[in-house]
């Protein structure tokens, strides 16, 4: 079995609140008061191998976009470890460290905000390769009109900004942009989310033909499980900062084995559940600042036990390549 391209382990981040006036003062004469801790990604392992899209699904605020984020280097884990084809990104020296910086690219969700309005669209799919060293100078031109078309843009229009273009070919232009450095693997943060329903589908096309001529290796990040079915090879289910189920797709859409994978597949729109009533999971999503003890997902399970509320449980392996976190997982239909 060869090294996974990326591996987390036990990777935990933390957001501290800063203290305002009132607590500064109250620091000074002797009183304290205790700082807001928010747990938005609590002892993640996951693993992606060479080729992979893996699949990161989970409600809003369950910590996707910050693990995304972790990954792509853009925040640092509070605790645990980051591995680049079976090297710790955090113990490699500078130029070793700027090189895997390099190999991982992120797109990010809103694509108008990720790209500077004040630059034309050759300058922002080229800098990078340049300033790097990646294409001469005299090579940049071609380079970039072969990246815009190999992304569906016309490379005439490279001399425009990022308002004259539609949200699709923004995405696009994006897409180009993380492309430019020769990445290894790419983090999509809801690269279609914020797009029309037809050109979602455009752009993942793109997606797909890209993956299979680049032989591109991803985390897809998504909260719509349709889009996620149809581009990713296996799936990792979160849960207030947690990965609670993982399996390749086929596997986890076809047996989920967590209560809350079971209830987010079951409110998936189809044609065959057109006269059905969809119901929300019951209860609320508990704020990470205070998070519940034992299996967060407990307050809101139908399955749970008394062991629920006390311990966590680990992601272990049901089935062959199934891993699940659930003290009381649903038998297999």
């Amino acid at each position: 079995m060869t090294l996974p391209l990326i591996e987390l382990r036990q990777v935990t981040k933390l957001f501290v609140s800063e203290m305002d006036l009132a607590a500064k003062i109250a620091k000074g004469i002797g009183l304290s008061a205790p700082r807001e801790v928010v747990h938005a990604v609590d002892q993640v392992d996951l693993e992606v191998r060479q080729g992979e899209i893996v699949g990161l699904v989970g409600e809003s605020g369950c910590g996707k976009s910050t693990l995304g984020r972790i990954v792509a280097g853009l925040l640092q884990p509070t605790k645990g470890s980051i591995f680049f084809d079976g090297r710790e990104i955090s113990g490699l020296k500078r130029r070793e460290s700027k090189e895997t910086a390099l190999k991982i690219q992120m797109i990010f969700q809103d694509p108008f905000s990720s790209l500077n309005p004040r630059m034309r669209i050759g300058d922002i799919i080229g800098e990078a390769p340049l300033i790097h060293g990646i294409v001469e100078r005299s090579e940049i031109n071609e380079y970039t009109d072969r990246l815009m078309l190999q992304c569906g843009l016309d490379p005439n229009s490279k001399g425009l900004y990022p308002h004259q273009f539609s949200g699709g070919q923004r995405q696009r232009i994006a897409i180009a942009r993380a492309l430019a450095v020769k990445p290894e693997f790419l983090v999509c943060d809801e690269v279609v989310s914020a797009l029309d329903v037809s050109i979602q589908a455009q752009v993942l096309n793109l997606f797909i033909t890209l993956r299979r001529e680049l032989g591109l290796t991803s985390i897809f990040i998504s909260h719509n499980l349709a889009v996620v079915e149809n581009v990713s090879d296996k799936v990792a289910i979160m849960y207030l900062g947690r990965i609670v189920e993982q399996a390749e797709t086929e596997e986890l859409f076809d047996h989920p084995l967590h209560p809350y994978t079971q209830a987010l597949l079951k409110e998936v729109p189809s044609l065959e559940k057109r006269h059905m009533n969809f119901l929300p999971i019951n209860g609320e999503v508990p704020s990470p600042i205070d998070p519940p003890s034992g299996c967060h997902f407990h307050p809101r399970c139908p399955r749970l036990i008394s062991r629920c509320r006390i311990e966590r449980p680990a992601l272990h392996e049901i089935m062959p390549n199934h891993f699940v976190a659930c003290h009381n997982p649903l038998e297999e239909e």
